[in-house]
């Protein structure tokens, strides 16, 4: 039977137990013990594979572990590391994926279980020989999942403060072995707690619970954690000496997240899916940690899922829909015309360099847009390489792929939709134009917006990409008049014109657009009235009883427009 896609599988036990195909980054492994760290921390984007290969080193590391599953995998061959540390050390692991809540108490609540219900894994210590009693009860006070009057689980703040420290402390003393800890998504919470307006409260707790675990923690063997973001030290990891940051401008580790072009060509291969090579890589490459290439997997994996079912499927957006895009909104928001022409160089697949903050506080995002830059490349929106020896945080960045530009069309688009409307005298005007078939008012207005707005004019993008993108944002605008029926690619006659609008007083509007990739917008503009005059666009309309019907060709290159009446 043929290995099951791992689409959302975590648990690397998992991927043996269920059959799920595996791409091998166990070396992961022999290159963390090589590089030695007290404390590790790995920043990367969301859907990276960060929550595997902490799955993947909780295996390994963890007494009690079933060696046969590394069986055949790249860290079995290193049969000394394996001996030496396989299956050898108490592991402490959570994540704080989930640590949410409206408030900070329903949010400490939230992490209080998180490393109650982990603290529960071990039971035995409540009856190990090597614990005194005092030990025991500290260990059920972790353990307590109970409500006091206040509404609180009987674990205190102060108890979870010191929680990891003191799960540590118990099972080191129990094992006789010192404690490794996982923590994945460490920071999750304070990004929940920004959005929540509790974040000083939980930046204290965080704050306290990582002093605790990692600083002061004589029972700790090593630590790794993983996020999107390496939050300052100023806020978080307060005095904390032996902290090594890895982040997606490394070179250490840099093929451990992510798909290489090497695991795409083989898992490909094994789905008999090599053919559709091209369009994987435009669509979901381009990433670039350190000095390697990477794909996103998420991206890979579910676009293989969806080519098993229906060959032919085209690329979706899986990565940019898996949570918020408001950085991207943060932005646009802020920008100033600087910012817009920025915004529209990386759109088109142009470049700019940017000094890059790699040590940010979540209040630091809205501090200015600047900062908004740095979040987008460390967050994976955007991609990039150092370009000054001189200067580590001078990057030269840009959007990855075909993924994440799509994401930026539509997004700046839902801008500027937002924009224009906020103005609804002047969106009023520019619609009425329409239809009191005022050419002139039609065009300096439209011109205008586009000036206002952010264009499209990469030569690589298609040109069908091009009027799609003009094409939603003249629909935008002419959709604030809620009286009007407008239809967008609505059949009409022998075809689908690109936009048609019935108004209540029975006047029938047909609209067809083109880019004119080499600038004569007068040309364009011919061929669309052309091809509504062919296709019988207007038929359709004429059919529900319109009285009079108007037809425009308008022509778009980058922020110039021509619009036509036939």
């Amino acid at each position: 039977m043929r290995k099951k896609l791992p689409i959302g599988i975590e648990n690397f036990g998992e991927f043996f137990s269920e059959n799920f195909y595996y791409v091998d980054k166990t070396l992961f492994i022999k290159e963390l013990l090589q590089n030695w760290g007290k404390v590790n921390l790995f920043t990367r984007p969301r859907r990276f594979g960060k929550s595997l290969n902490m799955s993947m080193l909780k295996y390994f590391f963890e007494i009690g572990t079933d060696s046969a599953l590394f069986d055949g995998l790249r860290i079995a061959q290193e049969r000394e590391l394996c001996e030496e540390y396989m299956g050898k050390f108490p592991v402490i692991s959570i994540s704080l994926k989930g640590v949410d809540g409206r408030s900070f108490e329903s949010a400490s609540v939230a992490l209080r279980t998180v490393i109650g219900d982990e603290a529960r894994r071990f039971d035995y210590l409540k009856s190990s020989a090597r614990l005194s009693e005092d030990d025991k009860e500290a260990y059920v006070q972790l353990t307590a999942v109970g409500i006091t009057e206040g509404g609180i689980y009987t674990m205190t703040e102060g108890m979870a403060a010191a929680s990891l420290k003191t799960l540590s402390q118990l099972l080191a003393k129990h094992h006789g072995q010192k404690v490794i800890l996982l923590i994945d998504e460490y920071d999750v919470p304070l990004d929940k707690a920004f959005q929540g307006g509790y974040y000083d409260e939980m930046v204290n707790l965080i704050r306290n619970l990582l002093g605790n675990a990692l600083k002061t923690n004589d029972s700790l063997y090593f630590a790794v954690l993983t996020g999107c973001l390496r939050i300052s030290k100023e806020s978080i990891f307060t005095g904390l000496n032996n902290l090594k940051v890895h982040t997606i401008s490394d070179f250490r580790y840099d093929e451990y997240f992510g798909f290489t072009n090497a695991d795409v060509d083989e898992l490909l291969g094994f789905y008999g899916l090599s053919s559709c090579k091209d369009v994987i890589r435009d669509w979901y490459d381009g990433y670039r940690f350190g000095d390697t290439d990477v794909y996103c997997p998420w991206d890979v994996i579910n676009y293989c899922d969806e080519l098993l079912a229906a060959p032919d499927a085209p690329p979706k957006n899986y990565w940019a829909n898996t949570s918020g895009n408001d950085l991207i909104l943060r932005l646009l928001e802020k920008a100033d015309q600087t910012t817009k022409d920025e915004v529209e160089e990386v759109l088109n697949g142009g470049k700019i360099t940017k000094r890059v903050r790699q040590e940010l506080t979540y209040r630091d995002i809205d501090d200015s847009v600047e900062n908004v830059w740095s979040v987008l490349y460390a967050t994976g929106y955007l991609t990039g390489k150092h370009v000054d020896q001189a200067d580590a945080d001078i990057f030269t960045l840009w959007i990855p792929n075909g993924e994440i530009r799509k994401l930026f069309y539509e997004l700046v688009q839902d801008w500027f939709r937002e924009v224009t409307r906020a103005d609804s005298t002047r969106i009023n005007r520019f619609c009425a134009a329409f239809p009191a078939e005022d050419v002139d008012v039609i065009q300096e207005m439209l011109g205008d917006y586009l000036w206002d707005s952010i264009s499209v004019r990469d030569t690589a993008v298609r040109r069908n990409m091009k009027e799609n993108f003009y094409h939603g944002m003249l629909l935008g605008l002419l959709r604030s008049q809620g009286s009007w029926l407008v239809r967008s690619n609505a059949e009409t006659g022998e075809g689908y014109s690109d936009i048609s609008i019935q108004t209540p007083d029975r006047i029938g509007i047909v609209i067809e657009l083109k880019y004119a990739d080499d600038g004569n917008l007068e040309v364009a503009c011919r061929e669309a009235l052309k091809q509504i005059k062919e296709k019988k666009y207007a038929e359709g309309l004429r059919r529900r009883g319109t009285k009079k019907i108007i037809k425009y060709g308008i022509a778009f290159c980058e922020k110039e427009c021509m619009v036509v009446m036939a």
